[in-house]
């Protein structure tokens, strides 16, 4: 009995033990599986939309007009849709910011501002609004969501006809005057020179050379590309090198697409392009079966059909394509159609 008793007082304890580890050891289990699904979730939400498209996605060819001269002004240039659908255009002619909920039809706020002919905009996920202002003001400005007040974020001595916030808080501009694409941290509170991300500022052909960059866009890695007007190409830049592979165009290394200042480029989530052809009053973009014509494929004019010098483009929530008509002085709005496969797959 003694023995018996013994060998329960030291069983006891010994199984106390095991299950304290055993719960100790679940507790770490939980906390390791809810950090990595933390860590794994956590990443900066985009601001503008990137939709997955089936491969044969095309798009209604009769176009809507959205908004006319009357709201956005002669000669625009600038649209962006973001995650919310919400829509923003740069007038440049009345030196405003119009902006649209998701299903208005009509404007639901304009802001005003000391900018002047602004050729780009760029709408952060916390609403901050970039905008170019360096025609005359020498300047890129943010409206602040926050404040609804402006701030002066990048000092340039061209209009930038390009802007792009990376999700690593980088400002990205590109001045056609200068033939390059400057960059800068806005996490630096000083605002200290830019950095010259691609082309040497002499306009020429050269991988490294740059004429007349217009449209930016900048991946999850870093990568530029760049609608290089008057090259008649899109450019690739890898991040941090100076000279460029084409892509699209003029010149590339595999057999494209003719290009006639391209003036916009997007990317959609499987990084197939998307590119407003200025002068050919298109917007093409590739696939697996190489490039095709997607909107504007009837020849210039007015008609619904038709463009007349696009600048950029912006895809809602669900692969809807904003178009600035510039020379017709609207907003064009084309509809995605149902595939083969009756399905639109979103990102």
């Amino acid at each position: 009995a003694t023995a018996s008793m013994a060998a329960k007082s030291i069983v006891k304890p010994v199984a106390n033990i095991m299950a304290a580890r055993s719960i100790a050891a679940l507790i770490f289990l939980i906390h390791l599986l809810v950090t990595t699904a933390l860590a794994t979730n956590h990443k900066p939400a985009l601001s503008f939309n990137q939709p997955k498209f089936s491969p044969t996605a095309t798009w209604n060819s009769n176009g809507i007009t959205f908004a006319n001269r009357s709201i956005v002004g002669q000669a625009l240039m600038a649209v962006f849709v973001n995650t919310n659908n919400t829509i923003y255009v740069a007038n440049k002619e009345n030196n405003t910011i119009v902006i649209w909920q998701e299903d208005s039809v009509n404007p639901t706020k304009t802001i005003h501002g000391n900018f002047t002919g602004s050729r780009s905009l760029f709408v952060t996920s916390n609403g901050d609004i970039y905008i170019d202002d360096g025609e005359k003001n020498r300047r890129v400005q943010k409206w602040s969501a926050e404040t609804n007040t402006f701030v002066t974020v990048m000092n340039i001595n061209s209009s930038c006809w390009g802007l792009f916030v990376h999700i690593s808080d980088t400002l990205y501009c590109s001045m056609p005057d200068h033939h390059q694409v400057v960059k800068r941290s806005l996490n630096e509170s000083v605002m200290t020179s830019n950095h010259v991300t691609a082309g040497t500022g002499i306009e020429g052909s050269a991988s490294n050379q740059l004429a007349s960059p217009s449209g930016i866009f900048i991946d999850v890695n870093l990568d530029l590309y760049v609608a290089d007007c008057e090259n008649h190409r899109v450019q690739l830049f890898h991040s941090g090198e100076s000279n460029g592979i084409t892509v699209a165009g003029y010149a590339s290394l595999y057999p494209t697409i003719t290009l006639n200042c391209p003036t916009g480029i997007v990317l959609d989530a499987e990084k197939y392009l998307f590119i407003v052809d200025r002068n050919y009053h298109r917007i093409v973009g590739s696939s697996l079966d190489g490039f095709r014509c997607f909107v504007g494929c009837y020849g210039v004019g007015s008609r619904s059909n038709q463009l007349r010098n696009p600048f950029s483009l912006s895809f809602d929530r669900s692969g809807n394509m904003f178009v600035t008509d510039s020379f017709n002085n609207r907003i064009q709005k084309f509809f995605l159609m149902k595939d083969s496969f009756g399905k639109f797959k979103k990102s």
